[in-house]
């Protein structure tokens, strides 16, 4: 069985749209494109570099897919190996695809079924209504976060609708001198509850 990991920059009331440039995603009238800038820095990415590198193939939604397809097959260089990986992207009007290893995806089923194959872990970047599907039914095994230190209070979010009760784990931390958290979880069991003190 693949691990799905999740990968993601969210601020700190769990915004997700567009962190790396201003024309990445406006939908929505969304006008704070590219708000992960200023917080780039010696330590963040070295931790960008690392998770770039894991082995792993990708699962992407379709708008996600599309802003990858046009830009990394002429900048391998910043992103080693991102072409020779298989690519599979979730979209039920995508017919086919010129970037190469690229694999569409019309169900969750065929998403269970990967998942349930052998082979490298699998991790999804960006993809937020992707994302909500996989949460919703219970697919994620990791989520690995950027917590920026800040609010924007209106954007697509990375926790929406259908997310089910699940607990995680922390694996792995760290803050960067700019104060994004870095925080690696693994899907944990059942949520827990009980009485503060009892």
């Amino acid at each position: 069985m693949r691990k799905i990991i999740v990968l993601s920059m969210i601020t700190l009331d769990g915004v997700m749209q567009a962190p790396g440039a201003p024309e990445e995603d406006t939908s929505g009238g969304f006008k704070y494109g590219g708000w992960t800038a200023p917080y780039g820095d010696e330590v963040y990415g070295k931790v960008v570099q690392k998770e770039l590198k894991q082995p792993a193939d990708y699962l992407l939604g379709r708008k996600t897919f599309e802003i990858f397809a046009h830009y990394w097959p002429e900048h391998e260089n910043g992103w080693p190996g991102i072409n020779d990986v298989t690519k599979y992207v979730m979209s039920k009007t995508m017919k086919k695809s010129d970037w190469k290893n690229s694999v569409i995806l019309k169900s969750l089923a065929d998403i269970e079924k990967i998942k349930n194959s052998k082979g490298s872990d699998i991790q999804v970047h960006g993809s937020g209504e992707l994302i909500q599907l996989l949460l919703k039914n219970d697919l994620v095994d990791e989520l690995w976060h950027k917590i920026h230190p800040l609010t924007l209070g209106k954007g697509k979010k990375l926790f929406d609708n259908g997310t089910i009760p699940a607990a995680f784990t922390l694996i792995e931390s760290s803050v960067t001198p700019s104060g994004v958290i870095i925080a690696n979880y693994k899907r944990g069991g059942k949520v827990k509850t009980g009485t503060i003190g009892a």
